[in-house]
């Protein structure tokens, strides 16, 4: 049996995400992936597995996350993540720069809130489409929503 071997912006392009998104997910160990020379390879075997796993958590499967908190009490807090996909059409290429660089501002702040979140943003030029993936606690994607409500409304304002 022949075996594929894909490159990060192979996998990258097949999975509609920035190439530092791939490169973040074999880091944290989420995407098995071999060095060949100075150069990453997936193999078809480990992406089916990667993309098998991510379903499987977005297809219903309880994934949480338990951390237990150990100041007065024993209480186990449940950590809830959440991620979405934002697309907001008619935007044209300034307005991209404007509200991406705004958000990755936000995202670059030292806030505790921050820690652990992603946000990734792709602008589709023929489509004037922006698109925005955000992955982090409730609080934060709730903060990040209601950021990019502000930034739409007011540049729909112009």
């Amino acid at each position: 049996m022949e075996k594929k071997f894909y490159t990060i912006n192979q996998v990258a392009e097949m999975l509609d995400m920035h190439h530092k998104t791939i490169r973040k997910f074999i880091t944290e160990g989420k995407l098995v992936a071999s060095k060949v020379g100075k150069q990453w390879r997936i193999s078809n075997h480990d992406l089916s597995s990667f993309m098998e796993m991510n379903n499987e958590k977005i297809d219903g499967e309880q994934n949480f996350e338990f951390s237990t908190h150990e100041a007065s009490s024993n209480i186990v807090k449940k950590r809830i993540n959440v991620s979405t996909v934002i697309d907001i059409d008619e935007i044209d290429k300034d307005q991209y720069m404007r509200i991406s660089n705004t958000l990755i501002a936000i995202m670059n702040c030292k806030d505790p809130e921050v820690q652990n979140s992603t946000i990734n943003v792709k602008y589709y030029e023929k489509e004037n489409r922006l698109r925005v993936l955000l992955w982090g606690q409730v609080k934060f994607i709730e903060e990040m929503l209601s950021s990019i409500s502000l930034l739409v409304d007011s540049t729909n304002l112009k």
